[in-house]
Order: structure tokens, then C-alpha cells, then sequence
């Protein structure tokens, strides 16, 4: 590609911060809200127009699991975050902790209110354009774009939760990214669909969703519907006659490549209608009448870059359930690595090997998640808390998800201001005991 080289000229900065969080996912909201609660000057960046990343804008259906099948393990925010939505919804069980279904437009005024609350503030429809180093190897400020043109930012330390690393792999961190040949897992374009009919697909659909004839079998063998090429096909009632649907796979999707993306996403959109359309003529008793009514604003993105962090968790460590004196937080969701193309073919010739990710764990079971792995190899005030944190590509699997990316985002946040307040702004030289007292006290799972 041919080069433009940038004009020199100076542009605005704002250096009033002492913690800016880019990217206002799960992950962002908390650990935006945890820096401003413990006393820093707290900015929060958002590329789109509301917070919540895959639960809000991405549409994803469902809360994975809260609990061990114990107790609730993923506390203090992200407990808070989830109760506070539920609360919101009618319909929902509020005895039920895995699996609960999100109603979008709550969850986003939820993280407002939380986010707002702690007194952190929020720009957004603002993107991440430009990182600038600083002579000692730290970052020095970061340039973004917005409807102001561009600017500069400048605080003591970064909190890098926008899902890709965006931040602290343009500052020069190593990384990881996809398996071995740089296959990632596919994406899902999720979606909602209104006017079903409710009790049908409580009551029918959903205890049909097993059988190996079901509705998501047959859509997936039709020739009538040829962008759904497996049955990956799961729905959540959201609301009166409204189900959200996690379903469908897109492959060769790179987040970290805009021109993959802008592909992706009108085949997302005609993969919906498909489903939609599938669901109509299979299942028609819950959704033969159905009416598409959004698809998400953000692609479902499983995996892009992982930081080589202090500490690179692997599938030993998940498999041995570890615990580590630095960890930050628990985790107990199964080894969930959606398979590539490479690996799709692979399994149809009965080929596929999936030992290295076959892992879940018994009721009552978990492990932790050290605070070196929010700690980028090389970058001295740079954190890194949500789906890029060090870790293997199984492990990266289990990790991704929003509640354990809610409780790495509030520690994140109370490391911030700790790293902040310290002379030479080193995230790597926090008190890990000081930080774990702090979790603790706001109500973290540090068993």
C-alpha cells in the first residue's frame, strides 16, 4: 500500500486526566466506574453512541452464567450491573443467575447511570486514532477522532478495553492473535426478531432445541437458505413477544481489519433475514409470524489480538483450577473456542482433534485470573482488562465473556488509580495486596 506522510501540526490536547479508559464494553464500564470511585479523573472513550459493547449495541441475548452453580462468583460491579438489569424486566426470574436474558435499552441506561454515578465522564462517537510515545518507552498521550476533529489526550495511565488491544498494540505491545496459522473463531451478527409468539416458543421451540431434527438442523441442511452454514442458533425471550437471537456463524472475520469488517456486516444482516426466514417455514407454531426487528450495530467478535502479558494463562492453568496470589478475580465458564473454517472441514472428515479445549468444571469449581495478565509486557502505564487480556487461545475461550470481562474491568479500574497516584505511574509495581483488599472491600469473589 502506497504511504501519505502526515503534514506536522498541533492539535488540541486535554491533559486533566488521571485514567482514561478506551472502549465502553463491560469491561470499560466498570473499570471506568471503580477509577473515578476510588478518586481519579476519569474518561471514559466510546466509538459508538452508547456503552455496553456486545450486551447493548452487539444484541447479545443472554447473560452467560454468574454463578459456579455455588454461588454467585463474579461480584461487586458486575453483580451490581447484572441484579440492577434484571430488576428491570418483568419477565425475568430473579432467583436465576445463569443464563439470564438481557433486555438491551435497560442495560444501556443501567452502565449510564453506573459509569455517571461514579462521577467518570464519557465521550462519545469518539474513536482511538493514534497512540504517541513517550522517550522512556511509556505512552505520552493518544489522539483520537471525533465530530471535533482531532484531538489529544493525556493522562497518568491507560486502560486499554477496547476488546482488540487496540490501544496497547499500537503502542508497541506483543501479541497473540488467533491459533497457530492465525485462524480466528467466527463471528456471530446477532439480532432480534418481535411479534413471536410467546408461549409457543417457551412451551414448543424450546424443548424441541435438542433434537437432532430440530428447526436449527433443518434450516442449516436447506439449499433455500445457503448462508446458514451450521446450527448455531440460540434464542432468549427479551421482552413481550420479542426474542434476541445469538445464531448463525460468519468466518474469516478480522476486527482488527475495517475492510473485513464493513464485508461482514451486510452478510450479517442477510444472515438474519435468512435465519428469520428459516425459523418462519420450521418453526412456524413460535415464529411464523415473526418480524425482524434489529440486528446489532456491532459485529459479535469472539477473538482478535490476546497481550503477551507478566503472566500468559494457559489451558494448565485452567484445567488445574490454579489459584495465584496476585488473582483479581474468579472465573468458571467452560472452554468455549467456536471452531474456524479450517477446523469446520476438519470436523466433517472426522478429523478434528479437541482435546486441548475440552474443559469444564464441576459445581463449586473455578479459577483465578492473576493481575499480570492485565499488564502488558514493556508498557509501564498501560492495562488491558476484557477478551485481549494474556492468555492461551482456549483459555482466551472461557475469559472472553461479559461477566468475568465485568469483574477484570473493576479491578482494572482500581488499579488505574493506584498506578495514578504513584510516582512513576508503573501498573506493573501496584500492590497486588492492596489492590485484592480494595476488590474485597467493594465486594469482589476472592475466595
Amino acid at each position: 500500500m502506497a504511504e501519505y506522510l502526515l503534514k506536522e501540526r498541533a492539535v488540541p490536547l486535554d491533559d486533566s486526566w488521571d485514567v482514561i479508559v478506551v472502549g465502553g464494553g463491560p469491561a470499560g464500564c466498570t473499570a471506568a466506574t471503580a477509577a473515578a470511585r476510588e478518586g481519579a479523573r476519569t474518561l471514559l472513550i466510546e466509538a459508538t453512541g452508547c456503552l455496553g459493547g456486545m450486551g447493548t449495541a452487539g444484541l447479545v441475548p443472554a447473560w452467560c452464567p454468574f454463578s459456579d452453580e455455588e454461588q454467585v462468583i463474579y461480584r461487586g460491579l458486575a453483580e451490581r450491573v447484572f441484579r440492577e438489569t434484571v430488576a428491570g424486566m418483568p419477565h425475568a426470574n430473579p432467583e436465576q443467575v445463569d443464563w439470564v436474558a438481557i433486555d438491551p435499552e435497560r442495560l444501556k441506561r443501567v452502565y449510564d447511570d453506573m459509569v455517571l454515578g461514579a462521577g467518570a465522564k464519557i465521550l462519545f462517537h469518539t474513536a482511538l486514532c493514534a497512540v504517541e510515545m513517550d522517550e522512556a518507552g511509556a505512552v505520552d498521550a493518544i489522539v483520537v477522532s471525533n465530530k471535533a476533529g482531532l484531538s489529544a489526550l493525556k493522562a497518568s495511565v491507560y486502560v486499554d478495553c477496547t476488546g482488540d488491544a487496540d490501544l496497547a498494540a499500537w503502542a508497541g505491545a506483543e501479541f497473540a492473535q488467533g491459533d497457530e496459522s492465525g485462524d480466528l473463531q467466527p463471528a456471530s451478527h446477532c439480532f432480534i426478531l418481535s411479534n413471536i409468539d410467546t408461549y409457543a416458543h417457551e412451551n414448543v421451540y424450546r424443548a424441541r432445541r435438542f433434537d437432532s431434527d430440530n428447526a436449527a438442523a433443518r434450516i442449516a441442511e436447506s439449499d433455500e437458505f445457503p448462508l446458514v452454514k451450521d446450527k448455531h442458533l440460540i434464542s432468549k425471550l427479551i421482552g413481550p413477544g420479542t426474542v434476541g437471537l445469538n445464531a448463525g456463524h460468519l468466518w474469516d472475520v478480522d476486527n482488527t481489519d475495517p475492510w473485513s469488517v464493513s464485508k461482514a456486516l451486510p452478510d450479517g444482516r442477510r444472515l438474519a433475514r435468512q435465519i428469520r426466514d428459516g425459523l418462519a417455514k420450521h418453526a412456524p407454531e413460535s415464529f411464523g409470524n415473526a418480524f425482524l426487528a434489529a440486528t446489532g450495530s456491532l459485529m459479535g467478535i469472539r477473538e482478535t489480538r490476546r497481550i503477551v502479558g507478566d503472566y500468559v494463562l494457559d489451558f494448565e492453568d485452567y484445567v488445574a483450577r490454579r489459584s495465584f496470589p496476585d488473582e483479581i478475580c474468579r472465573n468458571s465458564y467452560y472452554i468455549d473456542v467456536h471452531r474456524s473454517v479450517k477446523e469446520t472441514e476438519l470436523e466433517r472428515k472426522g478429523e478434528l482433534d479437541l482435546d486441548d479445549r475440552k474443559a469444564s468444571y464441576e459445581p463449586g469449581e473455578s479459577h483465578g485470573v492473576p493481575y499480570r495478565c492485565l499488564t502488558p509486557k514493556g508498557l509501564p502505564n498501560v492495562l488491558v482488562a476484557g477478551r485481549a487480556i494474556s492468555c492461551d487461545r482456549p483459555v482466551q475461550g472461557s475469559v472472553r465473556v461479559m461477566p468475568v470481562c465485568l469483574a477484570m474491568g473493576e479491578a482494572a479500574g482500581i488499579a488505574a488509580k493506584l498506578a495514578a497516584g504513584a510516582e512513576d505511574n508503573d501498573v506493573h509495581a501496584v500492590d497486588t495486596e492492596t489492590l485484592r483488599g480494595r476488590i474485597r472491600e467493594e465486594g469482589g469473589y476472592l475466595p
